[in-house]
């Protein structure tokens, strides 16, 4: 677990305490933890073969949501299957450099979902058809592509850095069920501070300024579609952006929660915090590609087709 040095003791590998001390919790979430977990790789495969195969289907709006689901996917492989082997098999330690991985994937990844999602806003907020070919093209989509990619993965990469050059002094159990920046903060001896600042701006600055950018396109688009004077209009424009603003919602509804319970963390039990941040890394991945194929008739026809030509 540890290897000694002159003065001190290097931790080479930490130990995740999932829910010990409510070990029926590990029993009853296991279940529909897997069966969530299942649905959202399954959904999102199925999505993505969807769009892939389905002509009608090659537009910007569907290759962002291909972006989406790949986030999805990487960040579902990258924790639940980890939480699982804990609830099954007790297989608490990762190695160092494993944890320090998954929090920088963590971090970025769900960071670039939520640029994504305010892309995805600013899509929607082209409200004038004429102009919409000529704005938002397969270009635009590459340029945002790389936009969300450069954007997060150089703004989230001191996170995990800066945790990794603290001490530990051999302090290794971690009261969490994935490797997160402010639970392994407070096994070190040093001042940590410094991450506790840097954790907070960059959360704010990233999904802050991404959730702010949206619901100033949404109020924006709600003004315009009041203003529609056609019958049915105002209905069928709430319907075109109606399945993104409830991805949005699934998003950062549980994101706000789970930041509530630890801004109450002495009224509320330890293990609360700790699952909302679980089931935040499963959730809205198993719920996005359900709601575009439910709310968006393109996407459900393009799924019945691909069906039709498996059987």
């Amino acid at each position: 677990m540890t290897t000694h040095g002159n003065d001190s003791t290097r931790v080479s590998d930490f130990l995740l305490n999932c829910f010990v001390r409510s070990p029926s919790w590990q029993l009853w979430l296991s279940l529909p933890l897997s069966l969530l977990f299942l649905l959202a790789m399954g959904a999102n495969v199925i999505l993505l073969i969807t769009i892939r195969l389905e002509v009608s289907l090659h537009q910007p709006m569907y290759y962002l949501l291909s972006i989406v689901s790949l986030l999805d996917i990487v960040v579902c492989l990258t924790v639940i299957p980890k939480v699982l082997a804990i609830f099954w098999f007790d297989l608490k330690s990762i190695s160092f450099y494993a944890f320090f991985l998954q929090m920088y994937i963590m971090n970025c990844f769900l960071s670039m979902e939520s640029c994504t999602f305010m892309v995805m806003a600013y899509d929607r907020y082209i409200c004038h058809p004429l102009k919409y070919p000529s704005i938002i093209t397969d270009q635009f989509v590459v340029k945002a592509a790389v936009f969300i990619l450069a954007r997060n993965a150089l703004l989230t990469v001191s996170i995990p850095i800066l945790s990794a050059r603290l001490h530990y002094c051999g302090r290794n159990v971690i009261e969490n069920c994935i490797c997160a920046n402010m639970s392994v903060s407070r096994l070190s001896c040093d001042d940590v501070t410094i991450n506790r600042l840097l954790q907070f701006a960059g959360g704010w600055t990233l999904l802050g300024s991404d959730l702010i950018l949206i619901f100033l396109s949404y109020t924006l688009i709600l003004r315009a579609v009041l203003r529609l004077k056609a019958e049915g209009a105002v209905a069928k424009a709430l319907s075109i952006c109606g399945s993104h603003f409830i991805l949005i919602l699934f998003f950062s509804t549980i994101l706000l929660v789970f930041v509530l319970t630890h801004v109450v963390n002495k009224k509320v039990s330890p293990n609360v915090p700790v699952l909302l941040n679980v089931l935040h890394h499963v959730i809205p991945a198993a719920l996005n590609p359900i709601v575009y194929g439910v709310r968006t008739q393109e996407v459900k026809q393009g799924i019945q087709r691909l069906l039709k030509k498996g059987w």
